[in-house]
């Protein structure tokens, strides 16, 4: 959206909005972590442990061969998985370790995101994406996606983040905790504050987890994320093309 949209929206929008998904998506996986968890297994989660230990001596000493970071990530991710906690929590965890550059002050991290970004933005996403949008429509039916179930999610989503978002900026900015980037009207900031209902991934991810093995609302609930997710894009666009 932003891309269409191109110079009309200001780089500090712009950057605005990538770091809120940022912590959104971080806010999710904590939340993954702490309330989608079955039983605990002490033996994987010291496991866990070790293998944070052996990441931050890699980050510590600079290291910076990818390969010892894949090794110690899929060890990670394994024991993660069997603890108990989401693995989700793994990749997370990995990311911090990693350095921002090597022992000659020459880019690292940067480097790393350039290798991973085609296969994550071509594949990844789009996999994940597809794996938990598993929607089946020939058994919807349409009195399902007007339940109240259905309904409070696309309010929530796409009434209730962008409210949200906007609200507590607002105090932010009246309490001098934060201020509007300059020559940044509150209309264009709302505009912003609209497209933080689109992200629609983690949102479905946790659906699946929540409803996972049941049917009680036929994949209503997937539909709902997902028109929740496109009229906030569709609004947000057209706001933001309005709006100066």
């Amino acid at each position: 959206i932003l891309m269409l949209l191109g110079n009309k929206i200001p780089t500090s929008l712009k950057l605005f909005l990538l770091s809120l998904a940022i912590f959104d998506d971080l806010g999710a996986i904590v939340i993954i972590a702490l309330f989608y968890t079955d039983q605990l297994s002490a033996l994987a989660i010291i496991i866990c442990l070790f293998c944070i230990f052996a990441l931050l001596l890699l980050n510590y000493y600079h290291i910076t061969h990818l390969s010892l970071y894949v090794l110690v990530g899929v060890v990670l991710w394994i024991a993660m998985l069997k603890s108990g906690v989401h693995a989700t929590l793994a990749g997370v965890i990995i990311s911090l370790f990693i350095p921002l550059d090597t022992k000659n002050k020459k880019p690292y991290l940067h480097e790393v995101l350039k290798d991973l970004n085609p296969w994550v933005v071509y594949f990844i996403l789009p996999l994940f994406a597809f794996a938990n949008a598993g929607i089946d429509i020939r058994d919807m039916h349409l009195g399902s996606v007007f339940s109240p179930v259905s309904l409070g999610i696309i309010l929530g989503l796409f009434l209730g983040k962008q409210l949200g978002v906007f609200t507590f900026c607002f105090i932010a900015i009246k309490l001098k905790l934060a201020k509007l980037p300059e020559n940044i009207k509150y209309g264009k900031f709302y505009g912003i504050c609209i497209l933080t209902g689109i992200g629609f991934t983690m949102s479905l991810f946790i659906d699946g987890l929540a409803y996972k093995n049941s049917d009680i609302f036929e994949h209503a609930d997937k539909l709902a994320i997902l028109i929740a997710s496109f009229l906030s894009a569709i609004v947000g666009f057209i706001y933001l093309k309005i709006v100066k």
